[in-house]
């Protein structure tokens, strides 16, 4: 005999919609994990656990280094990144490493810019991914930046010191001057010197040793320089040592003797600084040289006595305007036996620069930037130590005095 069974059509109908619920839950779990699977047989997790884009400046950010801006990627390979100035989409060149897990500038970004970064890259199994920047540099006005000389893969005489001029007054001496490393394959002791807030020299106690390497490395970049003013470079510049060149101007004797890895080379002729307008005495470094430059009393002081265009082979001994120079318009019975100038060092020359058996033409070709010249037997003071690349007229302890470290 079979028992019927009753059921009530409102609990018929929670039964039914239970059932249904079960079997919706069913459907869902099972939707969850059938996708989990296919996604594992094509790589989905392996895409959002595989390539991984880092961007070390961060988006939105308004201080960004000039330098650190690059691209990174973990777990697989970068396949282009695009960097451009906003607003006006210039590109900024890049290099891709050769295993393809970073990216760089070619060169230091703008100060004060704003730039937008997409990377894009892929993992192992060909999954992409894509990552996207925008930032701004710090800017000018907030940042100090150091001129140096001189420039890496420069070749200079062995009086050449290291200098820099900040474009900010630098309160924080010691923190800066800590993050500039200056050494020489001589193993000379460098030492750095303030001259005032905003320059800063190096050089050893003796001239450099001919023939070394100098090699500077600046690693300001986030360095405190002052209140509301931070560093930004990051760099290492290398430099060689030339042979030894020391040219001594005797005032007096109205003659250079030039020696070279201490040997006397040539004598030379000259007509210094006259009586009411002597050379500077001391040690002087050629910080520039030219073929041909204009010199004009104007700017120096002299009011219109001179203003000569065309002056040969002139090379810069102090900033104030002391050159030792070719001279074409004085009478060649002057060189040797009267002193004219109004404080350069004057040897014969020609005009136009081009004829090389001149003593003016010998002597720019046979020096370099960094070659000494010292003077001597004039009635003048010694040229200051600030005036121009010429330190070594600070003795040694004075020197060591004016460091921050």
């Amino acid at each position: 005999m079979t028992r019927s069974v009753i059921v009530n059509p409102r609990r018929r109908a929670l039964l039914a919609a239970t059932a249904l619920a079960a079997v919706g839950a069913l459907t869902l779990t099972a939707c969850g994990g059938d996708a989990d699977a296919k996604d594992d047989k094509k790589g989905g997790s392996s895409a959002a656990k595989g390539a991984d884009i880092t961007i070390s400046s961060k988006d939105g950010a308004t201080d960004a280094s000039i330098n650190a801006t690059g691209v990174k990627v973990k777990g697989g390979k970068l396949t282009s990144v695009k960097m451009t100035a906003v607003p006006s989409g210039t590109a900024v060149e890049g290099t891709i490493s050769g295993d393809g897990a970073s990216w760089k500038p070619k060169s230091q970004l703008e100060r004060g810019t704003k730039y937008k970064v997409t990377a894009n890259a892929k993992d192992d199994k060909g999954n992409a991914a894509t990552e996207n920047a925008t930032f701004t540099t710090v800017s000018s006005a907030n940042s100090f930046i150091g001129t140096y000389t001189p420039d890496g893969g420069a070749k200079v005489g062995v009086g050449m010191p290291v200098s820099f001029t900040f474009d900010k007054a630098i309160t924080e001496k010691k923190d800066v001057q800590s993050h500039i490393t200056v050494s020489s394959s001589s193993g000379q002791k460098v030492v750095g010197h303030w001259f005032g807030n905003q320059r800063l020299d190096f050089r050893p106690q003796e001239y450099w040793k001919a023939g070394s390497t100098v090699t500077m490395k600046i690693a300001l970049d986030g360095v405190k320089g002052a209140n509301g003013a931070t560093g930004v470079q990051n760099k290492t510049v290398t430099f060689t040592i030339g042979r030894a060149q020391v040219s001594t101007v005797d005032v007096q004797a109205k003659k250079m003797t030039v020696e070279r890895d201490g040997k006397v080379i040539k004598s030379v002729p000259i007509s210094a600084g006259s009586p009411s307008n002597p050379t500077y005495n001391g040690q002087m470094v050629i910080s520039e040289k030219f073929t041909q430059t204009r010199m004009n009393g104007d700017t120096v002081g002299f009011g219109g006595e001179y203003d000569i265009k065309d002056v040969p082979h002139a090379m810069r001994l102090s900033q104030s305007g002391t050159f030792i120079h070719g001279n074409y318009w004085g009478s060649p019975s002057i060189f040797g036996s009267a002193n004219t100038s109004h404080g350069c060092v004057g040897l014969q020359d020609a005009r136009g620069a081009g004829d090389p058996s001149t003593q003016g033409a010998w002597f720019y070709n046979n020096s370099l930037i960094g070659d000494i010249v010292t003077v001597k037997g004039s009635p003048d003071k010694t040229v200051a130590p600030d005036n121009g690349l010429n330190g070594w007229n600070m003795d040694w302890n004075q020197w060591t005095a004016g460091s921050a470290v």
